[in-house]
């Protein structure tokens, strides 16, 4: 059954989710990618408050017209690039929620659990259908001074498809899919005689 969650996020409605829920997000979230993530790492005051909200891993595709900003292409960018500093980011600025594909570290995994964020999944490829899912460009953050991709974009979006592949228990599905993964193909390898 699919959950629906609206940021601001509580601690208590992400300590509830669990690894394989399929989740449709509504509410406020941020873009960011590597060096928005470092400008995060190396700048607490900053102008916008994150506290209880989502960081997407995505360079938005995105074009002003009559005024207004309007997303072409939101799809995910590989998350494990930011392993670095989402640990920090998370502590540091109360984020319940990372958006993202392919998973991340021990060390989020850790700050995930000891401070009540979760890791969505999110389908890679699918760039159109995700940016149809921004109702609005609510503002944009840094813009000048790392770019249109690399800046930090703040999206309204509805009904976002993910799934939550790290929980708040410390549960990783990357993981344990990679594992099973593994002693599938050991155990072919055993069964067809190619050791």
């Amino acid at each position: 059954m699919t959950k629906k969650i609206t940021t601001p996020l509580t601690e208590k409605v992400v300590r509830q989710l669990k690894i394989g829920n399929e989740v449709l997000i509504s509410g406020k979230i941020f873009t960011a990618r590597d060096a928005a993530h470092k400008y995060l790492f190396e700048h607490k005051n900053i102008p916008i408050s994150l506290q209880d909200s989502i960081i997407y891993h995505c360079g938005p595709i995105i074009v002003k017209k009559a005024g207004k900003w309007i997303v072409k292409a939101a799809g995910p960018t590989t998350s494990i690039r930011d392993e670095l500093y989402e640990w920090k980011i998370i502590s540091d600025f109360g984020l319940r929620g990372i958006i993202g594909k392919g998973g991340m570290g021990e060390k989020t995994v850790n700050a995930c659990k000891t401070f009540g964020c979760c890791y969505f999944q999110t389908i890679g490829g699918a760039a159109q259908l995700l940016a149809s899912k921004v109702v609005k460009v609510q503002n944009v953050y840094l813009l000048e001074k790392l770019g249109a991709t690399e800046a930090i974009w703040e999206f309204e979006i509805r009904d976002f498809p993910a799934i939550v592949t790290i929980d708040t228990n410390g549960n990783n599905m990357h993981v344990d899919i990679k594992k099973r993964s593994e002693e599938v193909c050991f155990n072919n390898i055993i069964k067809n005689n190619f050791l």
